[in-house]
């Protein structure tokens, strides 16, 4: 189990990222449209830069859902392998079996 406030942190981060998606986007757009202005650029630039740091997706961490694991997750089932496994062999995922030959 991870420590509850890195679990916490990260939700915090998920809502933060929610929160500021639109004015983030809206920014980007500016910067990359190729017919802005020098001026413009540079508001959007400092504008982009005050957002907090942590409304920038790239710092989500993806986490077991169970467990709150941050290693070796699963995208597809949003659990760890371990909880994967677990879960897999007591048949609580479905349409998967463990493998025997």
């Amino acid at each position: 189990m991870a420590k509850k406030a890195m679990i916490e942190r990260n939700k915090k981060r998920e809502r933060m990222v929610a929160q500021y998606a639109a004015k983030r986007a809206e920014l980007k757009r500016i910067l990359s449209d190729p017919g802005t202005s020098d001026d413009e650029f540079y508001v959007a630039q400092r504008k982009l830069t005050k957002l907090p740091k942590n409304s920038n997706p790239i710092r989500l961490r993806n986490r077991c859902s169970v467990t709150g694991r941050p290693r070796a997750y699963l995208r597809k089932y949003g659990v760890s392998r371990i909880t994967f496994r677990e879960l897999a062999t007591q048949g609580k995922i479905p349409g998967v079996t463990k493998s025997s030959w």
